[in-house]
């Protein structure tokens, strides 16, 4: 079995790579970083570490490595004879290998290729469906049809802490062992892809938010409240006995969201919470608040991590949430030089003031109670 995997960083080596791998798949890893294609080519393996007591190793093997740059022919020859087809780029990658996908799915319906899924393992909600709507932009009226009924897009949630880091070997990454892979088997076409360690479900919606709003949205109040209080790891702050009652209270208010919206039992969530907590708390994993922070004007998006919970909270209860509030409140004061979005973040609030760019970046009216209870806890950092 084949599949073609786009972004050969360290999610793609250290999450979906192995479990492809684990799957029996030869993986073809597409990128633009020439060092680490190279590598992939030259030692055709790689380690991946658990990062926990026993620091386990495991070895994969049956790898091949495309610079989609230089040899696009290559990629497009690969979809044509590939099982399946997965993605982990970032949110903001997939536009642009939308087209160079679409070109490799015309030749498979010219040769009559089998179906075939497409799953975009991002940290996103519904990161396949979006990569389908740019692979049909360059498609006729009669592909898109085809591309309707023969190839799957099923949208995934995944879920795996993968620190930015170095090794003696490029390829070799480090991983928590806690993992999560769950997709949408109502999108899938043909056969349902036998990989080990995906769950497929019915209905994907609570799966996303719960992920969503636990582990991206713990991760993000833990990095803006850090980062305001001058940490320098996510282990740091919640070692803190100041700040990691505060992750804890933010993510108990998205708990009663989840719980209230999709009838998730309380206990087992509560349980789920003290995990995602333990997990940031690992101490082999030390991943830096700047990367957990990055981008925060996407992160203050209306259906991101911190705004969307938020307002759901205010909606469902009828209650300004306190924890997440606060958490918003140092996103906006989040100024590492060099993030761009940090930089654009606060040029909009020297120009508009806090409660205007608030309003402006997370879609909502300036009089929306949230914005109230936020402009009050930035007054209190």
């Amino acid at each position: 079995m084949k599949a073609v995997h786009f972004g050969a960083g360290n999610i793609g080596r250290g999450f979906i790579g192995l479990l492809l791998d684990k799957a029996g798949y030869h993986t073809t890893f597409v990128d633009v970083n020439e060092q680490v294609i190279d590598e992939i080519n030259l030692k055709k393996s790689y380690n991946v570490i658990l990062a926990d007591e026993a620091q386990k190793q495991e070895r994969v093997t049956h790898i091949t490595g495309i610079n989609s740059t230089k040899n696009p022919e290559a990629v497009v020859d690969a979809i044509v004879h590939a099982d399946i087809i997965t993605t982990a780029v970032g949110a903001t990658i997939l536009p642009i290998i939308a087209k160079l996908i679409g070109k490799g799915l015309k030749e498979r319906l010219k040769e009559n290729k089998d179906s075939i899924n497409v799953i975009a393992c991002e940290n996103m909600i519904g990161g396949s469906t979006l990569l389908k709507k740019h692979v049909l932009e360059n498609m006729t009226d009669d592909e898109q049809k085809r591309i309707n009924n023969q190839i799957g897009f099923p949208d995934a949630a995944v879920d795996r802490i993968v620190p930015n880091q170095s090794h003696e070997e490029l390829l070799t990454v480090s991983v928590e062992p806690y993992y999560e892979w769950v997709v949408d088997q109502e999108a899938i076409k043909g056969t349902k892809p036998d990989i080990e360690g995906i769950t497929y479900v019915s209905d994907l919606a609570p799966f996303i938010e719960r992920k969503l709003f636990t582990v991206n949205t713990g991760h993000a109040v833990a990095a803006y409240l850090g980062y305001s209080m001058s940490f320098d790891t996510i282990k740091e702050v919640m070692d803190s006995s100041q700040v990691c009652p505060l992750v804890r209270g933010a993510l108990e208010e998205t708990g009663r969201v989840i719980v209230k919206q999709y009838g998730f039992d309380e206990k087992e969530h509560a349980n789920y919470i003290e995990k995602i907590i333990s997990r940031f708390q690992n101490p082999y994993i030390s991943d830096h608040i700047t990367r957990v922070a990055r981008g925060p004007l996407r992160k203050l998006g209306k259906n991101d991590r911190l705004i969307r919970p938020a307002t759901l909270y205010y909606d469902l209860f009828k209650e300004k949430p306190i924890y997440l509030a606060k958490a918003i409140a140092a996103a906006l004061n989040y100024d590492y030089h060099e993030d761009q979005e940090a930089i654009e973040l606060q040029k909009n609030i020297s120009a508009n003031g806090y409660k205007s760019a608030l309003a402006d970046i997370a879609e909502i009216d300036e009089k929306h109670p949230l914005i109230e209870a936020v402009i009050q806890q930035v007054n209190t950092l």
